[in-house]
């Protein structure tokens, strides 16, 4: 029996293609079909074994359990400056082989390969290989990812479709995610029925859930233009909740194991004092804390010092001031990678449990 790629593309940044690759991935893998997985264009890289490879190529070396061929796993790499090289002078017939070579062996190395898409459609096209060409080269059909409404789902995937149907590549169906719970059945009745109108099959209706935005306390620390100071070793702690010191109730600390106190220099002795109160009641030896900011640049008082080195809380410093580091760190994009192995499962999960996979089994058949 013959199988259709598939190359997952989806309306724009953050949508959720990582996530729903990983899930389509684990999930024909689990039903037994030999499945490859590529990034045919990527923007993000890390260097492995000297090799420039996008750096999700990592995460599903992990899952797949293959040895990462950059060739192979990621073919094309646009990074830094790309933009300027390739218009000054350049010739995009080399991108194009490296894809079509890339897609040749691993149709012979598996029975289905599953390409994620970069951005929003329209990316890499400076290269002459955006989403659309890249699925176009590969032969593949297309799965679109877009993010939950009607009306703006609707549009923007009406946009974004064009560029695959002007370059007549076929959209396999529609995956839509980050759907609020009690907004679902809504979603799907009217999204479900203009997608029919159009002849596209509805694949799934991932709903939203916020453990796949917690970040790590390391990202925190970037996104403010922080440094962990202090325990660094405890930089992959996941955050979920961010407290501000000076507003700091009880309650606050009760929400979850996993908060941020936000906290300036000046006052973050009141805070620890009300956290240790908050400790002695409850009868806690450990700190309910996995992590602590500390604003502006005035030095740390000796009584919280000796709180951290007492509890080994992880502590980042940054040189904004507390409302400012708070509004950056709300405004963080968190992406799923290796050191999030909760994210890995969750995403997995979701997808399983919220996509037709009969109807994705019977599609992806090579009549």
């Amino acid at each position: 029996m013959k199988f259709k790629n598939i190359y997952v593309a989806a309306t724009s940044q953050h949508v959720g293609k990582t996530t729903t690759t990983l899930g389509l991935v684990a999930s024909l893998a689990k039903q037994g079909y030999n499945v490859g997985y590529s990034k045919p264009v990527g923007q993000k890289h890390i260097t492995v074994n000297d090799q420039q490879v996008d750096k999700d190529t990592v995460l599903f070396a992990d899952l797949l359990k293959f040895d990462i061929v950059p060739d192979l796993h990621s073919p094309v790499i646009l990074g830094k400056g790309a933009t300027r090289r390739i218009i000054s002078d350049f010739d995009p017939t080399i991108y194009w082989d490296r894809i079509t070579k890339a897609g040749a062996e691993l149709n012979n190395r598996h029975e289905i390969t599953i390409y994620e898409g970069t951005g929003h459609p329209g990316v890499g096209s400076v290269g002459q290989v955006s989403n659309a060409k890249a699925a176009k080269l590969l032969n593949c059909s297309v799965i679109m990812v877009v993010e939950g409404g009607i009306g703006s789902t609707i549009d923007m995937l009406n946009m974004c479709m064009s560029l695959f149907r002007e370059n007549d590549v076929p959209i396999l169906g529609v995956i839509i995610n980050k759907v609020i719970p009690e907004k679902i059945d809504t979603v799907k009745k009217y999204v479900g029925a203009w997608l029919k109108r159009e002849n596209l099959k509805l694949l799934g209706v991932i709903p939203y859930d916020k453990t796949l935005a917690y970040p790590l306390l390391w990202t925190v620390a970037k996104a403010i233009n922080g440094t962990i100071e202090h325990h660094s070793e405890k930089g992959y702690q996941k955050i979920e909740n961010i407290i501000a010191g000076s507003l700091a109730e009880f309650k606050d600390f009760e929400q979850t194991d996993n908060s941020l106190l936000v906290v300036g220099p000046r006052v973050v002795d009141k805070a620890i004092k009300k956290l240790i109160t908050f400790s002695e009641e409850r009868g806690l030896d450990s700190c309910p804390l996995s992590g602590l900011v500390i604003t502006g640049d005035d030095d740390i008082p000796t009584k919280t010092m000796r709180y951290i080195k007492k509890h080994k809380l992880p502590t980042i410093r940054t040189p904004l001031d507390t409302y400012g580091a708070v509004i950056k760190m709300s405004n963080i994009e968190v992406k799923i990678n290796r050191k999030t192995p909760w994210k890995i499962t969750k995403a997995i999960e979701l997808v399983r449990e919220n996509t037709d996979l009969k109807v994705l089994n019977e599609l992806i058949i090579d009549k």
